[in-house]
């Protein structure tokens, strides 16, 4: 019979003392790990079979009751804490082993027969990244897919290109677009690394020292889709890399998805005024009837402090921890959901605000157009003339200073100024500081050229099919 011990109640004369049980239990969050829990609890009792601890019927009996009960986790994924076997259970591994022993007796004492819930918690945590991840893929996945979707509608819309948050030259919006795939590229190659990290099995290590009995740890980690079981059991236990590591991946993307969001929140403002993002992904005021908050982004923005924070919790946890498992890393846990599933969350709404939103194409080609945008077409083009770059560059600076002076865009400046300056210029000038000319001359790999668009578009599509 158990006491607010819980399981490992034989060492101890006195129960818990409740503020203990405050800041030991974790039932309240790991009950996340239900699945994974019962998951390896079905794999343990056929390693167990094997190692010929227990026989197959006994192994049949527990599978049945393990399977029953996670039929009740895909019911109802909160079972452990709205449906509590007792109140002392301190965490989900004790929660199924109660509910295991209820539906089979003493038998249900025997599953835990050389597994430690050090290695059992290392399980189960690397089968929920391991499908964590997947869904973070999928997630990348479609939000990519509506970034092209985008650069497919506004195939020929112009668009100002910054650096410093100046106008610098001018762009295909579909250029744009292409930027923000290649960062959720790169994201998405990160978690499917770290997903090899994670993707081995620490079952069979027991509480540092290995398990006593003929563990299969081969047929283990096979049974459970891992690639291999770990090395070294001390590691084993000990090891959350692979936690950090799916943080880290995390992180960046979240900075990424903050880049994008803080872009947009600019370009919907009034004095950028590039589009509109729809009724649907944004807000009002409660006072002010003609507001239009972009709330979803905003909270895209907010929510890569929380991604951040987890990691860098993560990391400052473990940085002094001797070997092996120690309590402080039941502290892994809460950082890791709430990070993934911010994440999960922020990547979600990006198809919704891309798809919905607005281009103010003709305020797009105009912020594209201005600012001087088209200087260094002025500098290419003396250099075509035979003026050495650094000459070409300078002239053009003071050029652009005389059009300024006169309040008026360069393609407007009279040739006879333009050649009191530079007098190798001549009326074929103006062809070369046009807005299309300026992007078509930008047809190198990678660039933003009309030709090299749908060739970097077209490798994309590839790319996520």
């Amino acid at each position: 019979m158990t006491t607010q011990r819980g399981m490992a109640s034989g060492r101890f004369s006195k129960d818990s003392d409740p503020l203990f049980r405050e800041i030991n239990d974790s039932l309240a969050f790991d009950f996340r790990l239900l699945r994974q829990d019962i998951q390896g609890s079905i794999a343990w009792a056929r390693a167990i079979e094997r190692a010929g601890v227990i026989t197959a019927s006994e192994r049949e009996h527990l599978t049945s009751a393990l399977t029953d009960l996670a039929a009740l986790a895909e019911e109802h994924p909160r079972a452990a804490i709205e449906h509590p076997t007792t109140a002392h259970a301190e965490d989900v591994h004790s929660w199924v082993e109660l509910e295991l022993i209820k539906a089979v007796g003493d038998l249900g004492k025997k599953l835990h027969t050389g597994r430690s819930r050090n290695d059992q918690v290392a399980t189960d945590l690397r089968l929920w990244i391991r499908e964590q991840i997947d869904q973070r893929l999928s997630e990348i996945r479609a939000a990519q897919q509506s970034l092209l979707d985008l650069a497919d509608r506004e195939l020929n819309t112009f668009f100002p290109g910054y650096t410093h948050l100046q106008r610098a030259q001018p762009i295909l919006l579909p250029h744009w677009c292409l930027a923000y795939f290649e960062m959720l590229d790169r994201d998405a190659a990160r978690f499917g690394d770290a997903r090899r990290r994670v993707n081995v099995c620490p079952l069979g290590s027991g509480a540092l020292a290995g398990t006593a009995y003929p563990i299969d740890r081969d047929a283990l980690a096979k049974d459970l889709g891992f690639d291999a079981p770990t090395g070294n059991s001390l590691d084993a236990v000990a090891d959350r890399d692979f936690v950090i590591e799916t943080l880290a991946a995390a992180s960046l993307c979240a900075v990424h998805l903050s880049r994008f969001a803080e872009e947009l929140i600019l370009y919907c403002t009034a004095e950028f005024n590039l589009l509109e993002l729809d009724d649907s992904v944004t807000s009002g005021s409660s006072l002010m009837p003609q507001k239009k908050n972009p709330d979803a982004l905003e909270l895209i923005r907010g929510k890569c402090g929380r991604i951040l924070g987890a990691h860098t919790a993560l990391c400052t946890t473990l940085k002094g921890l001797p070997l092996a498992y120690n309590k402080d890393m039941q502290e892994d846990k809460e950082p890791l959901f709430d990070a993934m599933a911010s994440l999960s969350l922020c990547l979600r709404i990006v198809p919704r605000v891309v798809s919905t939103m607005n281009i103010r194409r003709d305020a797009c080609q105009a912020a594209a157009a201005g600012g001087y945008s088209n200087a260094t077409e002025l500098a290419d083009y003396l250099v075509g003339r035979g003026v050495p770059f650094r000459d070409a560059h300078d002239a053009t600076g003071r050029i652009v200073r005389r059009a300024i002076e006169l309040n008026v865009p360069l393609e407007r400046l009279p040739l006879s100024e333009m050649q009191s300056i530079s007098p190798t210029i001549d009326n074929s000038v103006f062809q070369a500081l046009t807005l299309h000319a300026s992007v078509a001359r930008r047809e190198v790999h990678g660039g933003t050229g009309p030709g090299a668009m749908k060739v970097a578009l077209s490798a994309a599509r590839k790319r996520l099919a």
